[in-house]
């Protein structure tokens, strides 16, 4: 009986051992991208935000600068870049101060810390949190907001499609107003 009882231990432990899938399989339903390809889809989804932010202070200067067609080898979609630059030629236009009447921009930086990116199949999601900083003649204005990046690999090209606030709440300083 005891034989018997270690025989069937064993093969349930057998069993058990082939079941669990190997180390190398663990996260596959997430599976991140390279330090390196995060980077450079940073750097892409970062010239868009800081175009946007530069347009709240440069007023004329984005009628003669467009959006990118490429960064880094990193496409831009031609509708992407269409709604980047319609956002620009707003902000540009209005040229936001942080009270309304109050002292116009002087000054903008914007740089995006990425949490994390995602590749499934051929979608590309960058997670990042953009932090603005605009300046006035008398004091600054600080914002931290959530943003997702969507892109698309098409064979070894990658496309910038896509991008979003993630808190519906947030009302990004460089984001044009939503209609």
């Amino acid at each position: 009986m005891a034989l018997h009882r270690t025989r069937l231990g064993l093969a349930l432990l057998a069993m058990a051992v082939c079941a669990v899938p190997p180390s190398s399989a663990v996260g596959l339903d997430t599976p991140t991208v390279d330090d390196d390809t995060r980077r450079q889809l940073t750097v892409v989804a970062s010239t868009l935000v800081q175009y946007r932010s530069q347009a709240l202070v440069e007023k004329g200067r984005h009628d003669r600068r467009h959006v990118p067609t490429e960064i880094l080898g990193v496409e831009i979609a031609p509708r992407l870049a269409r709604v980047q630059e319609r956002a620009a030629r707003e902000l540009e236009n209005r040229n936001r101060a942080p009270v309304e009447g109050g002292p116009a921009f002087t000054g903008a930086r914007t740089r995006l810390d990425a949490a994390r990116a995602v590749r499934t199949g051929d979608r590309i999601t960058l997670d990042a949190v953009e932090h603005t900083e605009v300046r006035y003649e008398t004091g600054k204005v600080t914002q931290s907001v959530r943003r997702r990046f969507e892109f698309t690999a098409v064979g070894e090209a990658i496309i910038l499609t896509g991008e979003r606030v993630v808190d519906p709440a947030a009302r990004p300083i460089n984001d044009p107003d939503p209609r």
